[in-house]
């Protein structure tokens, strides 16, 4: 018998919240199971695995965090774009931080090309437009400013930078300023 209630986004949300509570890599159809006070076999007629479900919480969090970038990145250029994207990761990982690692999931080609994270990658183009590059240089600056916002972001989170008497506010914001420059000085070899 199906349990009112249970539906697949219900027990995507739900998983969601535990990501954020527990750690993303904590969570399981069991551990969600326990969370609803039933049996694991009753979620299976909505979720067909534990992968299934990371995968779910995945797109989920793609899809929240790419709404969350575009409000972020509406009417701004250069480095106002720069800046307000690169927060909205930052805040989004804070406030969410089992989501934010459900984002870094690696997915199949077909569900990737289908998710959220195309938008991800057209709206980090479009902030890069008023940096005028061309190709290949627009895919290395992708490349650059993901590996450098998700690299921060993941030090940070695991208090990589609480032994320091810098700020971590101070540094980031000097990092976009760096990333600001180095994007407006570039000229291609």
């Amino acid at each position: 018998m199906v349990r009112i209630g249970l539906t697949p986004e219900r027990l995507t949300r739900a998983g969601a919240e535990l990501a954020d509570e527990v750690g993303f890599d904590q969570v399981t159809v069991s551990a969600l199971a326990r969370r609803f006070d039933v049996k694991t076999a009753s979620l299976y007629s909505h979720v067909k695995s534990s992968q299934d479900l990371e995968t779910r919480i995945a797109l989920f969090a793609l899809e929240e965090l790419a709404d969350r970038v575009a409000d972020a990145l509406a009417g701004r250029a250069g480095k106002d774009a720069l800046v307000a994207f690169a927060d909205a990761y930052r805040d989004y990982a804070r406030e969410h931080p089992g989501r934010y690692a459900a984002t870094r999931l690696r997915l199949d080609s077909a569900t990737a090309a289908a998710s959220a994270g195309v938008r991800h990658a057209q709206m980090t183009r479009a902030l890069l437009r008023a940096y005028h590059l061309t190709e290949p240089d627009q895919t290395h600056a992708v490349r650059m400013l993901g590996g450098a916002f998700h690299g921060y972001i993941s030090l940070e989170l695991a208090g990589g930078f609480s032994h320091t008497a810098v700020d971590s506010q101070e540094s980031w914001l000097w990092m976009l300023d760096s990333l600001d420059a180095l994007l407006r000085n570039h000229s291609t070899p």
